[in-house]
């Protein structure tokens, strides 16, 4: 327990996390991908000259809320708490699988859009109304507030 003279504080990208569609999280995971738009997707890239999709999410969120996410889809699918899909707010990371082996993470960014690296388009906003994604959806996470 704090005593009257000390303050507990946080970061100020940790203290205004908020989980709404236009709440100050989504602002600066958009400030952010105006930062990373249209760069080529590369498998195991982490850096504006190709980035995976998972490289992309560790970029994302360490520039927007100061949050440390592991290297890979694998392990970011088990950070954080499951959220069901209609219950989705922006910053909640989605996963899809896209092959037997393959998995894929965006962040969603709400109206049914979210963020990710594109294999074909490279960083983009793609909308989980498009039956791909849709039909590729598995789960999502929110890593914000949790342990992340």
């Amino acid at each position: 327990m704090l005593s009257p003279s000390q303050e507990f504080s946080l970061t100020p990208a940790r203290a205004s996390l908020e989980h709404q569609e236009s709440g100050p999280l989504r602002a600066r995971i958009l400030d952010e991908y105006q930062k990373w738009k249209g760069t080529h997707y590369v498998w195991g890239g982490s850096t504006h000259h190709g980035v995976d999709c998972s490289a992309l999410m560790q970029h994302l969120f360490s520039d927007a809320a100061d949050l440390s996410l592991p290297r890979t889809t694998g392990e970011q699918i088990n950070r954080g708490v499951q959220v069901a899909e209609y219950r989705l707010k922006a910053g909640d990371l989605i996963f899809f699988q896209t092959g037997p082996n393959r998995r894929h993470v965006g962040v969603y960014i709400g109206d049914h859009q979210f963020i990710h690296a594109s294999t074909s388009q490279g960083v983009t906003v793609s909308t989980l109304a498009n039956n791909y994604w849709h039909s590729h959806f598995i789960t999502a996470r929110r890593v914000t507030g949790t342990d992340a």
